[in-house]
């Protein structure tokens, strides 16, 4: 894979949004500077997951961007996804691979230094590690020290997302840690100006990364 792909990493969230918004808000992303897109959606059916994935695939192969599917092979081997993000309670590392294939991205989410390593033995192409700052998504996440972050990424063969309450105004903390990018879920799915938002993270990122 592309590291610079994990540069700024947008997973979503729809809080309030229409389905309309929603996709307004993933396409203005694409447009202004995401670099890959991983759908979330912890609470769907399978159809209407399997449908929504298929719109959002619309707007990100229009800007050739990777889409990663949260948790569902099945919906990433539907859609085609470019591959599938999976947690530390999903199937395992090496039982995932094997389903999607060598072809598809495997990203996995780690919160220790162990489960990096046996992640990326198992697989998996890229990790996604924290939660770095407390976050209401995932709100029983322990937070993760930055200097545990820096250890993974310094110690493991594959890139390093940092996940878990990054926004534009604490990516300077990112600096010398060598992460290969940052995930973003409030900053930019709540934000006012989606566009002017993820320019300005960009913008950051120049400086950080």
């Amino acid at each position: 894979m592309r590291t610079e792909d994990l540069k700024l990493y947008l997973v979503t969230h729809r809080y309030d949004d229409s389905e309309l918004d929603f996709l307004a808000k993933i396409t203005a992303a694409c447009e202004n500077g995401v670099t890959m897109v991983q759908l979330r959606e912890k609470h769907l059916k399978t159809r209407d997951y399997y449908t929504l994935a298929q719109k959002v695939k619309y707007i990100t192969d229009q800007y050739q961007i990777p889409l990663m599917i949260d948790d569902r092979v099945d919906i990433c081997l539907a859609v085609d996804a470019a591959g599938v993000h999976i947690g530390d309670d999903e199937l395992p590392v090496a039982v995932t691979r094997q389903l999607i294939g060598p072809d598809k991205l495997l990203g996995v989410s780690t919160k220790t230094l162990a489960a990096a390593t046996a992640a990326a033995a198992a697989g998996a192409d890229y990790l996604g590690v924290g939660a770095i700052f407390p976050t209401p998504t995932k709100p029983d996440s322990p937070v993760l020290s930055l200097e545990a972050l820096k250890n993974i990424a310094e110690s493991v063969p594959i890139p390093v997302v940092a996940i878990g309450g990054v926004k534009e105004s604490n990516l300077d903390i990112f600096k010398n840690t060598g992460i290969a990018g940052v995930a973003m879920v409030s900053d930019i799915m709540q934000a006012p100006d989606t566009a002017q938002k993820v320019r300005a993270i960009n913008a950051k990122l120049k400086e950080v990364l």
